[in-house]
């Protein structure tokens, strides 16, 4: 149903709506932030220079080629063999239908079996169910909370340190 592509220049706009959007950054950890797209460029420019650290993918449907979200593998630690995961699904339409698992589990793949990497771990907001939901199904075990780490929409949140072992994701089926 979708699959993944480097992240390419073509890209960046799409992107830049997402980050633009206050609904679809209330999901995430960061705070919002309008970003312009000199700014968007940069951040790209700075991760083709950084690509040993980073995996950065652009989400499709297979039915139409059409990009609908963003999943990564961020400081990358090849001594530690473990990396930061996040996801994106920045079209709205395309809440609630399994796209964001069916990404998580491909970005797994591709970090346990291509990466060679051990660990990877995610931060996620305590008041989001749905990302939460996607993390278990895919095996991602809680690790424990960092109390009010997360400043959104003028009070603290806490957030959820989860993460996932190359040993119990190869133990999974789906």
């Amino acid at each position: 149903m979708v699959y993944l592509k480097e992240l390419s220049r073509k890209d960046i706009l799409l992107i830049n709506e997402w980050r633009n959007d206050p609904e679809i950054i209330d999901f995430l950890g960061g705070p919002f932030r309008y970003i312009n797209i000199d700014i968007e460029e940069a951040w790209f420019e700075a991760y083709l220079k950084n690509r040993d650290k980073q995996v950065r993918c652009s989400i499709f449907l297979d039915s139409d080629e059409k990009m609908i979200g963003l999943v990564s593998l961020l400081d990358i630690d090849h001594i530690s063999k473990s990396a930061e995961f996040h996801i994106m699904i920045g079209d709205k339409r395309n809440y609630d239908k399994g796209y964001g698992t069916e990404a998580t589990k491909l970005m797994l793949s591709h970090a346990f079996n291509n990466l060679n990497l051990n660990r990877i771990y995610l931060k996620v907001l305590e008041d989001n169910p749905r990302a939460i939901k996607i993390y278990d199904k895919c095996g991602f075990k809680k690790e424990g909370v960092l109390r009010s780490a997360a400043y959104k929409n003028g009070s603290y949140k806490n957030l959820i340190i989860m993460s996932i072992l190359k040993e119990e994701f190869a133990l999974l089926v789906f």
